[in-house]
């Protein structure tokens, strides 16, 4: 999978990001073991020590646990993941509602608008 990093954001961070959208969409399942800290780190183009902070923050989030000498695992704890997902989609509707207000739109065409774009065919 290709990364893309923006400027103005930490690095580390967008990799927490990124690995936390993988998680949330399945790339990674409950239990499956990550790729190893040189291979994101190779995959990713950046420094092996930016990798192993993004996931020392994922494993202080609950996300991510090590096993000392096999590495480093998505968590099986439901409760973890569904607040992973529930919090991405979060931000992502806030995202939205914010820059469809700025454009003028009210809530109630908001609404319509997104309701009008549920269901339909890709």
């Amino acid at each position: 999978m290709e990364w893309k990093f923006v400027d103005g954001i930490p690095i580390y961070s967008q990799i927490v990001n990124e690995l936390t959208v993988r998680i949330a969409r399945h790339d990674y399942l409950p239990g499956e073991k990550l790729p190893s800290v040189r291979d994101i780190a190779a995959a990713a183009c950046v420094n092996p020590n930016t990798v192993q902070r993004a996931l020392a923050e994922l494993e202080r989030s609950g996300l991510v646990r090590t096993e000392r000498t096999n590495g480093r695992f998505v968590t099986e704890d439901e409760r973890a993941l569904k607040e992973i997902y529930k919090g991405l989609s979060s931000s992502y509707i806030d995202e939205l509602v914010e820059k469809l207000r700025n454009i003028g739109m009210s809530d109630m065409e908001i609404i319509e608008a997104v309701t009008n774009c549920v269901g339909k065919e890709k």
